[in-house]
């Protein structure tokens, strides 16, 4: 075992300890524990790391710590309610957390989402959402409908469900055939390069989800499942009218329309919701991150009251209406860490802020396109995504970038070679600066 194997860095504040035992996910774990880039604490819009140097978390911590790291507020909660009731089992019994926070997320939700299911991450929330809509058309008779659509470069989690709606390839290469999912086109279309929030272009990629109804027959699709912002990917934003037509095939066809706004929930978009900043609703919804700010882990599915009531009415008296569930659904500590978190963005107005800051962060990063080294650029709201140049392999230039912004003192989410930028809604100007700054002077030396 090598050396840095074996322990941390000698000026670490924590103590010393093996890295061999824990296997890291989404990690190239030999060159993380080469070289870790460990971080110890975080405050505000910063990570502090084991060497004492602060870190812009330009990516809100993976695009869940909407409100600022380290709240007190939250913190105070779960402490509270960890010494209150730590745990009741969410099957035949409940607490009273977990009805308010249900109705303080349906008070965000659009339209007539108003029926909130919980669970403990957006994977589970992704595979919750199509066990719903296949449990919905067997309710409604329809029990031939067992496919689903998603789309090329989508990301739905890493669950099984998730891993098969998956269109990012080295998701999905090494655990062979799942279910039954066609996979429309992506939206990234040249004509749309370095243009700011919605394209012109590509709305009629929408028509695939028409071409697999004529193909496959529409009584055998259950749901078309689209990220609005297409997020791990790098923020594919979808042209303008796109997502109003697969609103308008799915409805043409009873084809269920599920959101995953699992990164684009909770403000990320100026409003609590990109359906709402879109002008689209869907039957389904999932979230997760932001809804407890990162605090607890918990994620959840907004149902409409049409697919939940269709599900219940279709069970008889006394009988479990929806086989499924977790151990910790609606667990009291992220209960309360919800209710904190939703109380800060409500008393803050984190959702308007971050609306009005976009302009300022948008421009800033547009600032960069002169960079040889930048191919493409995208944004809307307080999400935006650069994208390099290939370096001698694919992904090989996005790994060094972010590995030299942490030195550097920024922390961003890669994806191959796009880098992913997404703030807390709490940042000043100021943070934006120094972001683009960071930026530019790292992107230099690539």
């Amino acid at each position: 075992m090598g050396k840095t194997e074996s322990a941390l860095h000698a000026g670490a504040t924590q103590a010393t300890g093996s890295l061999a035992e824990y296997w890291m996910p989404f990690t190239s774990n030999r060159d993380f524990k080469a070289d870790p880039k460990m971080v110890v604490r975080a405050e505000g819009m910063y990570y502090i790391s084991d060497r004492g140097h602060r870190i812009i978390d330009a990516s809100s911590g993976l695009f869940c710590v909407n409100a600022g790291h380290a709240r007190k507020e939250i913190a105070d909660a779960v402490s509270a309610q960890l010494r209150e009731l730590d745990f009741v089992p969410p099957f035949t019994r409940g607490h009273p957390k977990s009805f308010e926070l249900a109705s303080r997320v349906a008070a965000l939700t659009p339209g007539d989402l108003k029926r909130i299911f919980f669970v403990n991450s957006g994977s589970e929330a992704v595979d919750t959402a199509m066990k719903i809509a296949l449990a919905y058309h067997q309710a409604k008779g329809q029990p031939g409908r067992t496919m689903f659509v998603s789309r090329e470069r989508a990301y739905h989690g890493v669950n099984f469900g998730g891993v098969a709606l998956s269109g990012i390839v080295n998701n999905r290469r090494k655990y062979g055939p799942t279910l039954h999912v066609a996979h429309m086109r992506h939206t990234h279309v040249k004509e749309n390069f370095f243009v700011r929030g919605q394209g012109e272009h590509g709305a009629d990629l929408a028509d695939d989800l028409q071409r697999f109804v004529n193909l496959y027959g529409a009584e055998n699709i259950a749901a078309c499942f689209v990220e609005p912002i297409a997020g791990s990917t790098g923020c594919l934003v979808p042209p303008k009218g796109y997502l109003d037509r697969l609103r308008r095939i799915c409805d043409t066809h009873g084809i269920l329309l599920v959101f995953d706004e699992v990164i684009t929930g909770f403000g990320r978009t100026g409003e609590p919701f990109a359906a709402q900043s879109f002008g689209v609703t869907p039957d389904l919804m999932t979230m997760a991150k932001g809804i407890t700010n990162a605090a607890q882990p918990m994620g959840a599915v907004a149902v409409s009251t049409r697919v939940h009531d269709a599900i219940m009415d279709a069970a008889q008296d006394g009988a479990i209406e929806l086989f499924h569930g977790y151990t910790y659904s609606g667990h009291p500590a992220a209960c309360a860490a919800g209710l904190a978190t939703l109380d800060i963005y409500a008393r803050e107005d984190l959702f308007a802020r971050g609306r009005a800051l976009s302009p300022y962060f948008l421009d800033a990063i547009w600032s960069l396109r002169d960079l040889p080294i930048v191919t493409d650029i995208r944004g809307y709201g307080m999400f935006a995504t650069i994208d390099l140049a290939p370096g001698a392999a694919p992904g090989a230039r996005g790994q060094a970038l972010q590995k030299k912004l942490f030195d550097n003192g920024l922390h961003l989410k890669p994806t191959g070679d796009a880098a992913l930028i997404a703030p807390p809604l709490i940042a000043e100007k100021s943070h934006i600066d120094s972001i683009a700054e960071i930026l530019r002077s790292t992107l230099a030396t690539l």
